[in-house]
């Protein structure tokens, strides 16, 4: 969970995940929203892979980037769990 909350807590990547919200999204068309150097994006990139926020499936020669919800949820859900019942 640590890996979650560590790549959450850079904007660049909580801008990603809002991206791909709407839908998978090529590399490419993700740092078409930056203006970044593809090696700084390609770290914010495994930041998100490692902490299984994202998911990447190779089309030919690009990576598309799908969310996963699932963690993101299951984040949430253990961050609510934290909370003191009695505030």
């Amino acid at each position: 969970m640590n890996a979650v909350f560590e790549a959450l807590s850079h904007p660049v990547r909580r801008r990603i995940l809002a991206l791909l919200k709407d839908g998978p999204l090529s590399a490419g068309e993700l740092a078409g929203h930056f203006d970044l150097t593809k090696p700084t994006l390609s770290v914010h990139f495994n930041k998100l892979r490692d902490a299984e926020l994202v998911a990447v499936e190779r089309r030919g020669t690009s990576l598309i980037y799908h969310l996963n919800t699932s963690i993101l949820e299951e984040a949430l859900a253990g961050l609510l769990s934290l909370k003191d019942p009695e505030t």
